[in-house]
């Protein structure tokens, strides 16, 4: 009888751990990702110019990029901005040679050859430009760049491209307002502190591009 009993605690605690276990298991598949703060995701979000055209951008992931907006403020909650999504895969080649970065180092005619980016965001709107419109398109460049930079992607903001050219080369229905390019940044990029009245340019040195930012001290208005 004892014998039987003991191999009963036995089955019984086998059970138990086992049990205890497979919970332990499940609670791990179930813990919450844990996701950077907003600082860090605004630290990483910084502008690269240059690409590795080894990784391909998908077009889920533009697409991941663009659902941001449904969270995103707009004014008088118009949501009048358009996009089109290019990938390697779906003619970006189409962009390449219409626009132009790095205004403030013409020096290094960017985008080098074989370090373009690959996938881009064309924005457009379906309204006239106007101060809600831009302050709309201000929001939306941030709030995606910061979702690529969630994802382990980088990107830059373009502005300076032929509107009229764009529009043709992709056959839009809509004019042109920015392009947000995506890919794997090949730059390493550092903040330094500025004052104001201090030279913003950004610049490179030693293979390091800087970027001057003015502190908080410089940003807040005195009593």
């Amino acid at each position: 009888m004892k014998k039987e009993l003991y191999s009963q605690e036995m089955a019984d605690n086998y059970l138990e751990k086992k049990f205890e276990s497979m919970a332990g298991k499940s609670a791990a598949r179930k813990a919450p990702r844990q996701y950077a703060g907003l600082e860090a995701l605004l630290k990483k979000n910084r502008s690269y110019r240059e690409y590795d055209t080894a990784y391909k951008v998908t077009l889920n992931q533009l697409e991941a990029m663009v659902r941001m907006n449904r969270y995103l403020a707009s004014g008088r909650n118009a949501q009048s901005l358009r996009f089109r999504l290019l990938t390697k895969d779906s003619g970006s080649d189409r962009l390449q040679g219409l626009y132009h970065l790095g205004r403030a180092l013409p020096e290094l005619n960017l985008p080098r050859k074989g370090a373009e980016p690959e996938a881009f965001i064309v924005i457009c709107s379906t309204v006239p430009p106007g101060r809600n419109l831009y302050i709309d398109l201000g929001i939306c460049c941030e709030g995606m760049l910061l979702k690529a930079a969630d994802m382990g992607l980088q990107g830059v903001i373009i502005c300076n491209f032929n509107a009229d050219e764009v529009k043709k080369a992709l056959d839009l229905p809509l004019d042109p307002l920015c392009i947000v390019a995506v890919g794997k940044g090949l730059e390493k990029i550092e903040i330094v502190d500025a004052a104001e009245g201090d030279d913003l340019n950004y610049y490179r040195k030693d293979g390091i591009h800087y970027v001057p930012k003015l502190t908080p001290e410089s940003l807040i208005l005195p009593e």
